[in-house]
């Protein structure tokens, strides 16, 4: 029978992976980075995926609702923030990286999800994707995870993603069963994360952290309001003690969460930082020190198509 592995395992079990793997939870990826240029608009994706009115149900996702699916892209399209990872699950990477194909470039991740949806493989950039058949079958059958259910397309895009890229994480678990996207088969580690940005969108990626250690910066406010001027900052976080917002109790901190910068300011003393994590934009107010217990990784992402 197989044994399946929740979030709080993949954190015992972190420690003995990186005696196996010491290089593997770091990510120091660097490229030259040039600018953050949209490839394609929200207005070309928007007249594409409208001259769709409907179509055939998959014979390579049996599960996937057509009318769901189609549903689901033209929201992806007009409403880029509202993806959303659904409760529970590891999607969390995923999910997060999806800001940049439906802000920078819609129209390629429209041509790949449909291409996919009809062909059943498609390519992504540098990635050729061809998911299992325990894939194909699960997509569009995951239930009780919130608006993810009725989310198909998003099912596939998950799913594909999480069967395609392997870390560290991933070895105790690589072939899909029904449930693993709540277990170790889907998990991102910080250097997986990167990699996925790097291979699916050639943008240039600038990262600095791990899976367990902080990164090395005095002034971390400084750090990414500086980052975030010329780039797409995601933040890899503890988001246990972010969303409780403690200072101080004995739990200790360890990543479990990638975000998205969008702002970040001083005022009266504190920092005011908004971010988005699928769904939602959250706006708080909190210390430097808070800042630095919770930011395990940083990445600064440009375009260099």
């Amino acid at each position: 029978m197989k044994k399946y592995f929740t979030t709080k395992a993949i954190y015992i079990l972190l420690p003995f992976f990186l005696l196996l793997l010491p290089f593997n939870s770091f990510s120091f990826l660097k490229y030259s980075g040039k600018d953050l240029t949209p490839i394609s608009t929200r207005e070309e994706a928007t007249t594409l995926v409208n001259s769709i009115n409907t179509l055939p149900a998959s014979t390579y996702w049996p599960s996937i609702q057509p009318d769901l699916f189609l549903q689901n892209i033209k929201k992806n399209i007009a409403e880029p923030l509202s993806i959303y990872e659904g409760s529970y699950l590891n999607f969390c990477g995923y999910a997060a990286l999806s800001y940049i194909p439906l802000h920078y470039d819609p129209v390629g991740y429209l041509k790949f999800i449909l291409e996919m949806y009809t062909t059943g493989k498609a390519h992504y950039g540098k990635v050729y994707f061809q998911p299992s058949q325990a894939v194909m079958k699960a997509a569009g059958t995951i239930k009780f995870k919130g608006v993810l259910d009725i989310n198909h397309a998003d099912q596939m895009w998950f799913l594909s993603l999480a069967d395609n890229f392997k870390g560290y994480l991933n070895l105790v678990n690589m072939r899909y069963d029904p449930g693993d996207e709540r277990t170790l088969w889907a998990a991102v580690n910080f250097a997986k994360f990167n990699l996925m940005i790097s291979k699916l969108f050639n943008y240039s990626v600038h990262s600095i952290g791990s899976d367990i250690i902080r990164p090395k910066i005095n002034d971390i406010y400084s750090y990414l309001k500086k980052q975030l001027e010329s780039g797409i900052t995601f933040m890899y976080v503890d988001n246990y003690i972010l969303t409780l917002k403690k200072h101080h109790f004995l739990r200790p901190a360890f990543p479990t969460h990638f975000i998205v910068l969008l702002d970040i300011y001083y005022s009266d003393g504190l920092i005011n930082m908004t971010y988005w994590d699928y769904g939602f934009r959250t706006f708080i107010k909190i210390t430097p020190s808070f800042l630095k217990k919770i930011v395990f990784g940083i990445s600064h992402c440009t375009n260099i198509n």
